[in-house]
């Protein structure tokens, strides 16, 4: 969640052009100092999936590293473009996407050769069947009104076979305070209650917005954007993380999961 402390926090609805809008702006303006507190973990060219620290190299989601070679891959949500600059290491063909332009100027700093490239998930600037594979590790789809308009989008620009691998929050912690300590361990909502967490200013404008799908959710968005689900992972905590990233931390990390990863292909 973020950490504006002139928002007001709340439950409410908020659609697709608005929860645009506040994710693009909240991106702008914490871009320098999310990639100050986790720029370290994330490295300059390392492809994690999230906050317990599985990298694409352990995991082989998108498949063996070897033969990434002269594939073409978009990542969605790319933020400073870490996961990319690691798929071009491995003689893939990446292509950075995010909403936020401060997140790319990031990534321009960083350096690299991956094409960057801004614009809204949910309208992807490609043409039809313009990669082999797709990715995102907690990018674009906590923060959208309609995940299966995004998916569809990532099923048109895969070319047949394609595989999509997308991170999110694990649907579970909705139900848990957002706190990394004990008091993270006692469920304070309904798992079930799908009603955004809005973060608003004084005038009642959103400046943040974050979306809950329960696990069943996200299953049928996959089916209905025309995907077949291959693999849900669940990462488990590693005893060399120690770190805390916001309600992450090893205290929860080994009770509950933190992070699901969907691993689809486009028949």
């Amino acid at each position: 969640m973020s950490q504006e402390d002139e928002a007001q926090a709340t439950r409410r609805g908020a659609g697709d052009t608005e929860s645009s809008r506040a994710n693009r702006g909240w991106w702008d303006r914490n871009a320098d100092e999310y990639q100050r507190e986790h720029g370290g973990f994330l490295g300059d060219d390392r492809f994690v999936w999230g906050p317990e620290g599985l990298d694409e190299e352990q995991a082989g989601l998108l498949g063996p590293a070897e033969d990434l070679k002269g594939r073409g891959v978009l990542e969605i949500g790319a933020g400073a473009a870490q996961c990319s600059r690691w798929l071009a290491a491995q003689g893939a063909r990446p292509v950075a996407l995010d909403i936020s332009h401060r997140q790319l100027q990031h990534a321009r700093r960083i350096g690299g050769d991956v094409p960057l490239v801004q614009a809204d998930a949910g309208a992807l600037p490609f043409a039809d069947g313009s990669f082999d594979l797709a990715c995102s590790a907690y990018g674009a789809l906590p923060f959208v009104a309609d995940p299966v308009r995004v998916m569809r989008e990532v099923r048109r620009v895969l070319r047949p076979g394609g595989r999509w691998v997308f991170s999110v929050t694990h649907p579970i912690r909705w139900a848990f305070p957002d706190e990394p300590g004990p008091e993270g361990l006692s469920v304070a909502a309904s798992y079930f209650d799908r009603t955004p967490y809005v973060e608003q200013d004084e005038s009642g404008r959103a400046v943040y917005v974050e979306h809950h799908r329960t696990v069943g959710d996200r299953v049928r968005d996959v089916v209905a954007a025309g995907f077949r689900l291959i693999d849900l992972v669940e990462p488990e905590w590693p005893d060399w993380n120690d770190q805390e990233w916001g309600g992450w931390s090893p205290l929860r990390g080994h009770l509950i999961p933190g992070t699901a990863i969907f691993v689809c292909v486009r028949d």
